[in-house]
């Protein structure tokens, strides 16, 4: 009795229909890559034209800058008249003094409290807590702006306007700060914190010994998120300072735009000097920037 013999696919030709959808699956991937190649090459070129327009505004005379755009982009006799003129006066430094004081201040305390309060929204069942965290997230849809009169009210019966003060602790409960805390602490695993318990750990110990040391990446994004928006904040300085020596940059700016008129060099110049600080700051820090954000659930 014979038996028939089943057929049987090689090899190579089953492993073709697999080397196919690779090699599709690679041509998608190297096409989507050019895409978003062209497409940041794209935006970077629109977000650094304006720069170096301001960078050659900068460098040009301010008889030649008051003429127009056109005359800034024929004439190449770079000068660092403004820069010196700045540099030269007292006021820029007082600023550079009283940005720096508001915003390490307003950054040292946003991330203590903030990381306390996301550490127990996170690790911390208490009765009420999503309703804290509802309350928290609907601070996110009130604009700033809405809240200058009341703040200024506020200053103004405890005797701090006029003060560093009144520029650091307005900004303090930053609520996107916490949330990011609380996020990126969701994700850190409880085995350590148990473990700690177990020892003997308290709460306070379990956030200043376990979660802390292992949130490097959130608290440095957060900390020059904090320093940024604090450097740049124009509102609520113009709104609660009136002292001359305790104007941050922006105020200061303002206030050089007021008084030099059409001296355009010399005003893009005093915003280069002004965005200096920043720029270097995100240097250093971008790759913590990313793993901060990234790992606090924000990422797309």
């Amino acid at each position: 009795m014979s038996t028939a013999t089943i057929p049987r696919k090689s090899p190579v030709t089953s492993a073709a229909p697999a080397r196919a959808t690779t090699a599709k699956a690679s041509m998608g991937t190297r096409t989507f890559n050019a895409i978003a190649l062209v497409v940041l090459i794209v935006f970077a070129v629109i977000w650094l034209i304006p720069s170096l327009f301001a960078l050659k505004t900068s460098l040009t005379d301010n008889g030649v800058a008051a003429l127009g755009a056109r005359e800034i982009l024929k004439t190449w006799n770079p000068t660092l008249h403004s820069f010196s003129t700045l540099l030269g006066g007292s006021d820029i430094w007082n600023c550079y003094l009283a940005s720096a004081i508001t915003s390490v201040l307003t950054t040292v305390l946003t991330v203590v409290f903030a990381s306390m309060a996301g550490f127990s929204l996170s690790r911390l069942n208490f009765r009420g807590s999503r309703a804290v965290l509802t309350m928290i997230l609907l601070g996110i849809m009130i604009p700033a702006q809405v809240l200058i009169v009341p703040i200024f009210q506020e200053l103004n019966a405890i005797g701090l306007l006029n003060t560093y003060w009144s520029v650091i602790f307005p900004q303090v409960p930053a609520v996107i700060a916490v949330f990011i805390f609380k996020q990126f602490f969701d994700g850190i695993p409880k085995d350590f914190e148990e473990a700690a318990r177990i020892d003997g750990a308290s709460v306070w110990k379990v956030y200043t010994r376990v979660v802390m040391p292992l949130s490097r990446p959130v608290i440095a994004a957060v900390t020059v998120l904090t320093f940024v928006g604090v450097w740049n904040n124009l509102l609520l300085p113009l709104y609660v300072l009136s002292n001359p020596g305790l104007m941050t940059i922006p105020v200061g700016l303002a206030t050089t735009q007021g008084s030099y008129g059409l001296r355009y060099a010399d005003i893009q110049a005093g915003a280069l000097l002004a965005a200096l600080p920043l720029i270097i700051i995100y240097l250093i820090f971008q790759r913590q920037i990313v793993e901060g954000v990234a790992g606090s659930g924000l990422k797309g």
